[in-house]
Formats: structure tokens, C-alpha cells, sequence
């Protein structure tokens, strides 16, 4: 794997340096590499998304590792580097990793072709809320997230009711997936170092999801939660059958992912719907 000085020696032969706007802190420690590589249980074949390669420091270990790698780029500089260190080792996709930030990238989906696979990467942090929930709720041959993101992301991925990190995006989340911590990434472990310190997590889909319809249950809450302060009653109405464990006066927050879940299969049934 590469070192921090080759990692340096790379990008200032091409007169580059890391991008702020990019998000760009490159992941530089070999263990917390390892480790994370070990959680996704990469296969020979096994087919692999990585988004913001950089330098190609964990594109290298994933083939070493006999994984097929598909890299996303929105840097062109970057993106020369890998094409010109790694050629035809991997299918490299230049741009943004989502389109107009909420769906995948549609040459994504393309290149994917139907197949099964793993999101292994150190995202950048821009990008990794909006990516991570649309790989859970709207790409069922995802098949696992193996990831590197900013830890307050990760707290609120894991996040239970009651707490202040509680909100949307852990529960919808975790309405689909299993969501687990894998460590915790100090600064140090990045060139440049961060301003925050990082964790990586697994998100592995449900056997048991919770919802059926996880594009309209996310609608359903991102609404809810915008009226966090309001009683459920006032939100969705007052006059269901409701579940045995839950009022209409409890807010938000104050319940479990299933038991949102409740009370949106409740609003389902009663021809309620959220907007669009």
C-alpha cells in the first residue's frame, strides 16, 4: 500500500495538492485500511464501488484483494492519476457520484449492470450522507456499505430515539439496514488532517426491514421530523386506530425506528399519504 510520502510524492509530481471543496483527506493509515477491508469481507470477484479513489491507496489493496473495482472521480486531476497508475485494473467513472445529489450517477448503474456489490470507501464527507441512503432505500443489489465518514455522521446513523442525534437520515437508515461501527479514525490518520475526527461503518440490508416501501416511508419521515416539536396526533390526525404502544400526544422523537414504522403503515392504511 501506498505510504504518506508516496501519497504526497504522487500528487506533487502533477503539481497537485488535496482539495478543500472536494472534501479530500486521504486515508493514509495501513491498520484502519485493513480493518476496513476485513468488515467488507472482500472476495476475489466480488464486485466493488469505490467512491473518491484519490491517490488509489485502498483501490490498490482492494485488488490485491482479486475484488472488481468500479471508481468514482469528480476530481479530473485525480482522475488522470488513477487512469494513468491502474489503466485498465479498473472501470474508472469521471463526475459526481450522484446526479443533481439524490439519485446514483446514472453511468453508475450502467457499469453495475445488474450485478451485486459493496460500497467500500473513504467517502468524502459531502457525499456521504445522500449516497449512503440511496444505496440503502433505492439500489436493492447493494448488498453492503463498508465506509470511512465523518464520526457525527456515523452518530447519527446509530443514533437511538431519545437522543439529540436522533433524526431522519439514521432512521431511515436503519428502518432497511443493520447499522454497526466498526472504529473510531483519529485525525492523524489523514493527510491533510481533518478538522473532525472520523468512524467507519457497516450498513448491511435487513432481512427483516421494516417497511416495504422505503422511498415513501423516508417522504413520510423527513415531514414528520420537520414538525419534530408537534404531537403525532396534530401531524397525521387523531382519529386512527393507533398501535397499542403509541398516543397520538407522543412526538417524533420520542419513538423506535419500528415504531415509526408503525405509525407509517398506520397512516398507509388510512389512505394517508405524504406529499410528494
Amino acid at each position: 500500500m501506498q505510504t504518506l510520502s508516496e501519497i504526497r510524492s504522487l500528487l506533487a509530481e502533477r503539481g497537485l495538492h488535496p482539495r478543500h471543496r472536494f472534501g479530500q483527506n486521504f486515508l493514509h493509515d495501513h491498520q484502519q485500511i485493513a480493518r476496513l477491508l476485513d468488515a467488507a469481507d472482500v472476495q476475489p470477484e466480488m464486485v466493488v464501488l469505490e467512491v473518491g479513489p484519490g491517490t488509489g491507496i485502498l483501490t490498490e489493496a482492494l485488488l490485491q484483494r482479486g475484488a472488481t473495482v468500479i471508481a468514482c472521480e469528480i476530481d479530473r486531476d485525480l482522475a488522470s492519476l488513477i487512469r494513468d497508475r491502474l489503466g485498465d485494473r479498473i472501470t474508472l467513472i469521471e463526475g459526481d457520484c450522484l446526479d443533481r445529489g439524490r439519485t446514483l450517477n446514472p453511468q453508475i448503474y450502467e457499469v453495475i449492470d445488474g450485478r451485486t456489490f459493496r460500497l467500500v470507501a473513504n467517502l468524502p464527507y459531502q457525499a456521504a450522507s445522500p449516497l449512503m441512503s440511496t444505496l440503502a432505500v433505492d439500489t436493492p443489489n447493494c448488498d453492503g456499505q463498508f465506509v470511512t465518514i465523518q464520526r457525527e455522521v456515523a452518530d447519527r446513523l446509530l443514533a437511538s430515539h431519545g437522543s439529540k442525534t436522533y433524526g431522519p437520515l439514521g432512521i431511515i437508515v436503519q428502518s432497511v439496514c443493520e447499522v454497526q461501527r466498526i472504529s473510531v479514525v483519529p485525525a492523524t490518520c489523514f493527510w491533510p488532517a481533518p478538522k473532525v475526527t472520523s468512524a467507519m461503518v457497516s450498513l448491511l440490508p435487513r432481512e427483516d426491514r421494516l417497511v416495504e416501501d422505503a422511498s415513501a416511508f423516508a417522504r413520510f419521515i423527513v415531514m414528520v421530523f420537520s414538525k419534530r416539536r408537534k404531537q403525532l396526533g396534530s401531524i397525521v390526525g387523531r382519529d386512527h386506530e393507533w398501535p397499542d404502544d403509541i398516543t397520538p400526544d407522543r412526538r417524533p422523537e420520542q419513538l423506535s425506528v419500528s415504531q415509526l414504522a408503525s405509525v407509517w403503515a398506520m397512516a398507509r392504511d388510512a389512505a394517508w399519504l405524504p406529499p410528494s
